[in-house]
């Protein structure tokens, strides 16, 4: 079926994060702010996800679950349709969210005051779950060379001589300056992370979400290696807009850290899937693919009209190109702004609500995130909008 990406639907009152939660975040603002922030689509899920979550509401009962073998048999198969990656049953095991993996992760496989190593500037809430958990944040910051971020294996290594790091969160494609990491990178990655010990967590939520010419490459799947020494997180979320039902799939090839993962799983007692997430994830894997395929021609072409309009008529902030993930890496330092005058800039003249770069990191001050997953309607009043500002700006 054609799906209609160029809807608007509006979403507050709906218990939206990026909606409902925007005078918590940013303070007081007025109705017209355009939210752009949170790392959700503004387009409803596949048919066939909403259909089977309906079939599940209209069963009436919502009791506890169990995994059948057609919800793992969904995860093989799109792994190796998509990713050639041929994975078997017994390496697969549950989490509510890949940032709860990560978490549970962290308290399995650390000690307090041991580290883990980030490559910033990265997704803020590993910052968080890593010093939640009583450990401490290393940062192996990435280079920016030609509106291009690359891996620096020099400053790894020398992160890596001390021996309380004891894993390496790999953000992989990387949110959010969009690098879909190529093989020869990874193995680099990976040889210097098994040289020193040091376990690879593998976070691959974006997986899906590639533009053209752009092919995933998961770590794991390179080295039998790299599998034995890694954990691959990945769901549904991101690819079919399905964040809010919490249901997070991880890939463990190595039997003893699976039992110590699902250790400390049970635990914690969240080794059961959300009824509502279980069937989605089936669902999705099984019959989103048509959906997913105009997704990301819908996509591409958001990316082709923004880095048009940026060179054309705001050259004064370059859009960093990603190859995967919807979210766009804004470089903004040439408006000679600070911190927080930039982040008031973008809400109180552009009226537009992003992530401020520095919460991703030192790293990425100077910069904003913005997400395109939305009708290209929202994305031109938004570029109207940030023209306008920085015209003004230039015009004092």
């Amino acid at each position: 079926m054609k799906y209609n990406f160029d809807e608007i639907i509006d979403r507050t009152g709906y218990h939206s994060a990026k909606w409902d939660s925007l005078k918590e975040i940013f303070g007081e603002l007025s109705e017209d702010i355009i939210s752009m922030w949170v790392a959700d689509m503004e387009f409803k899920s596949p048919k066939p996800v909403i259909d089977a979550l309906r079939k599940a509401i209209e069963h009436g009962i919502f009791g506890y679950t169990s995994r059948p073998e057609s919800y793992h048999q969904a995860i093989i198969d799109w792994m190796e349709k998509k990713h050639d990656w041929k994975i078997k049953k017994d390496w697969l095991t549950y989490s509510p969210g890949v940032v709860p993996a990560l978490s549970i992760i962290i308290r399995a496989f650390t000690q307090p005051g041991d580290k883990v190593i980030v490559q910033t500037p990265v997704y803020y809430p590993f910052f968080q779950v890593i010093e939640n958990n009583g450990c401490h944040v290393v940062k192996n910051p990435l280079k920016f060379m030609s509106k291009k971020y690359f891996m620096d294996y020099e400053d790894l290594e020398k992160r890596l001589d001390d021996s309380r790091v004891k894993l390496l969160i790999l953000c992989s494609p990387h949110n959010p300056v969009g690098r879909v990491w190529h093989k020869e990178e990874l193995m680099m990655l990976g040889e210097i992370c098994i040289e020193h010990n040091v376990m690879v967590i593998s976070d691959e939520i974006h997986a899906d979400i590639l533009f053209e010419g752009v092919k995933h490459i998961p770590f794991a799947s390179i080295l039998p290696a790299f599998a034995l020494h890694s954990i691959t997180c990945t769901a549904p979320s991101k690819t079919f807009n399905l964040a809010g039902l919490q249901t997070s799939a991880l890939i463990v090839p190595n039997n003893k850290n699976l039992k110590i993962y699902n250790n400390a799983l049970d635990t914690l007692h969240l080794n059961r899937n959300n009824v509502f997430g279980l069937v989605a994830l089936e669902a999705a894997y099984r019959e989103g693919e048509e959906w997913l395929e105009q997704l990301l021609s819908y996509l591409n072409e958001n990316l082709r009209y923004l880095m048009h309009y940026f060179e054309e008529k705001i050259p004064e902030i370059q859009v960093i190109k990603p190859e995967g993930t919807y979210l766009i890496w804004l470089d903004c330092r040439k408006l000679g702004l600070d911190v927080r005058e930039l982040n008031q800039f973008m809400l109180q003249k552009a009226r537009i609500a992003l992530d401020e770069g520095s919460w991703f990191g030192t790293e990425g001050e100077g910069f904003m995130r913005m997400n395109i997953a939305c009708s290209r309607s929202i994305i031109e009043k938004a570029l109207k909008r940030i023209e306008i500002a920085v015209n003004n700006f230039k015009n004092k």
